[in-house]
């Protein structure tokens, strides 16, 4: 790990010095203590009970790190990254934990920022982390404005924003690793109609717990956004692909609000089932192509992004479920 730090001032005045290594930011569990206000060996609890249950893995969330203890003498020390941080966060001080996370997220855009500035790049590449960190921006109106984001939730949103991050990978590479927004052209696209879309809501209010108004359209937005994500000009489609169509019905279900209830539940399940007659909900080994939390994590984004973040927000879909990019 590159001797590379920043320093981190807390409410009382208190300063932590945060190793920073290509763009993560990294923590000892003394340093966390301090920096939730909270006794070293409670950190330590949590950390293990973390590992122990499997919301967290080791490798990615932990580095060995050798230090100058107080003795003088070089000690190997774990540090932990901004996951585990915020993950730490959330069970001893979220309110501590959210100010961090605010701070952490404006450190990572400064820093990205920066580093497409310092390098001879095209507009293409700079575009592309403008965009990042505009998803940034995105998640930290989701985490902060919805009462309804819960802790998986929120966890979920900073996982996927970290994902696509590392698609991107770096300028140098963005050549040869840049996303596509290609995707499938070459068969015919399996619909969803009014008509069937109504017959899977009423399927789904039957199977699940749902209150009286689960479903109960508000307005005719519901025909609007399945009209839209086929609609031509000069007999081409608007939307090529299966997966432009897939994310523009995502977003457009999501954000149009088409229901009294079950609004983010119906967009996704729409969403899946348009995925899964065009047999791109899977990949080949039998795992889907966007998970569930990544799903859920996307749907809250665009429910709580602005209408001119939408190209940004249809991209970051096309690209999880492009096979691609896989």
């Amino acid at each position: 790990m590159q001797d590379d730090f920043i320093i981190y001032e807390t409410d009382s005045k208190k300063e932590i010095k945060i190793q920073l290594q290509q763009e993560e930011i990294w923590l000892d569990t003394k340093s966390i203590a301090d920096l939730f206000d909270v006794q070293r060996p409670a950190i330590v609890k949590h950390v293990n009970n973390i590992y122990k249950s499997e919301e967290l893995q080791k490798k990615g969330t932990c580095s060995i790190l050798e230090q100058v203890a107080k003795d003088g003498k070089m000690r190997k020390m774990n540090y932990y990254n901004l996951d585990m941080i915020i993950s730490l966060g959330y069970r001893v001080n979220s309110l501590k934990g959210t100010k961090f996370r605010i701070w952490a997220n404006m450190i990572v855009k400064e820093k990205l920022e920066s580093n497409a500035l310092k390098k001879s790049i095209g507009k293409a590449e700079l575009s592309k982390y403008k965009e990042l960190v505009n998803m940034i921006d995105i998640a930290d109106v989701a985490l902060e404005e919805r009462e309804d984001v819960n802790v998986s939730e929120a966890k979920g949103i900073i996982s996927l924003i970290k994902d696509y991050a590392l698609a991107l990978d770096t300028l140098d590479q963005y050549d040869h690793q840049a996303l596509l927004v290609d995707g499938e052209r070459d068969h015919q696209v399996n619909r969803i109609d009014y008509k069937l879309a109504k017959s899977l809501i009423n399927e789904w209010k039957k199977e699940q717990k749902t209150t009286p108004l689960f479903g109960n359209e508000k307005d005719d937005s519901l025909k609007s956004s399945l009209h839209t994500i086929y609609q031509t000009i000069d007999l081409k489609d608007v939307y090529p692909t299966i997966e432009e169509k897939a994310a523009q019905l995502l977003f457009f279900l999501t954000k149009n609000h088409s229901f009294s209830d079950g609004n983010k539940r119906i967009a996704a399940g729409l969403f899946l089932y348009f995925l899964d007659i065009n047999s791109i909900l899977y990949n080949q080994d039998g795992s889907k192509r966007i998970g569930d939390n990544a799903l859920v994590a996307i749907t809250i984004m665009i429910a709580s992004s602005k209408p001119e973040e939408k190209d940004v927000m249809t991209t970051l879909i096309v690209n999880l479920i492009n096979k691609n990019n896989l």
